[in-house]
C-alpha cells in the first residue's frame, strides 16, 4: 500500500511548554484515521505541523514521500484540509467563496463547484450570503473548499461541528465513499469517540501532548465493548487512575 502520511517523533512545543512530544504514526492509501483526545490535548497542532501551518521544534512529517519542512508546497499538493473554523468570507456567497478557493487550483471549474456544493447539501444555498449561515452550514461549505482539488489525502479538525444529526451523518458518509471508492485518505481530530468509531479505520489516543496507542480500530475494540471504553483505558494505563 502506498504510505501517504508519516510523523517520526513528531515534536511541536510552545513558549509555555505545552504542545506535543515524540509522535509517530503512518498512514497509507485509503486509511480514515482518527486523532481521538480531549480539547487542549495537540490534536490541532499536530494537523498544522503536518499542514505546514506551523514548524516543527523536531521530528519529521513525510506527504507523498515528500518532507514537509524542507518543500512544503509540493509535499502539499495533494493534500486538503480544514483545520479549526473555515476560511470563509462571510460578505461572499457560497459560490463566490468556492471561487476565490477555486483560484489556487487551475483544474477547478463551475462544474467541480457545483457538484461539491451538492455533495455538501449546500447547492440550495450557493446565492446567499455567508455571513447568514448557521455554524453547520459553515462546516459544510468549510469541507467543500477543502476538496476543491480532488486531494488523496484530506485532514479534518472537528468536522462534525456545528452539524445537526442529518449533518454529521452526511458528513460520515461522504468520507466513508470517498475512501472506499476513490482511495482518498482522512486524518480526522475529534473528541467524540462514538462518532470516529462509526467512521475511522485506525485510531490514535492523544493525550497531554502525547501520542498513548495507535492501533486499528478492530484492534482497539477488540477487549473493549467501545472506542470510548479504549481510550479510558488507555489514559488509565497511562495515568494509574482517572481524576473524576
Amino acid at each position: 500500500m502506498e504510505r501517504v502520511l508519516e510523523a517520526e517523533k513528531l515534536t511541536k512545543l510552545y513558549k509555555n511548554g505545552r504542545g506535543v512530544r515524540d509522535v509517530s504514526f503512518s498512514m497509507e492509501r485509503g486509511d480514515i484515521v482518527g486523532l481521538l483526545g480531549p480539547n487542549g490535548s495537540g490534536k490541532t497542532t499536530i494537523m498544522k505541523t503536518i499542514m505546514g501551518l506551523c514548524h516543527a521544534t523536531g521530528g519529521r512529517v513525510t506527504l507523498f514521500g515528500e518532507d514537509v519542512e524542507e518543500n512544503a508546497e509540493r509535499s502539499l499538493r495533494k493534500v486538503g484540509g480544514l483545520i479549526e473554523r473555515p476560511a470563509i468570507f462571510e460578505y461572499l456567497t457560497a459560490q463566490e467563496n468556492m471561487e476565490m478557493a477555486g483560484r489556487y487550483y487551475p483544474e477547478v471549474d463551475g462544474e467541480r463547484i457545483s457538484h461539491l456544493l451538492q455533495v455538501v447539501r449546500m447547492e440550495k444555498y450557493r446565492k446567499e450570503k455567508a455571513g447568514r449561515f448557521s455554524l453547520g452550514m459553515k462546516q459544510r461549505l468549510g469541507l467543500a473548499m477543502a476538496l476543491l482539488s480532488e486531494p488523496e489525502l484530506v485532514v479534518l479538525d472537528e468536522p462534525t461541528n456545528g452539524l445537526d444529526i442529518e449533518g454529521t451523518v452526511d458528513v460520515r458518509e461522504i468520507i466513508l465513499q470517498m475512501a472506499e471508492k476513490k482511495g482518498v485518505s482522512f486524518l480526522i481530530a475529534s473528541h467524540l469517540a462514538p462518532e470516529l468509531e462509526k467512521t475511522c479505520t485506525k485510531v490514535a489516543v492523544i493525550h497531554e501532548g502525547e501520542l498513548l496507542s495507535f492501533e486499528t480500530m478492530e484492534e482497539a475494540l477488540r477487549l473493549n465493548p467501545s472506542l470510548e471504553d479504549y481510550f479510558l483505558s488507555r489514559v488509565k494505563d497511562r495515568r494509574g487512575s482517572i481524576l473524576i
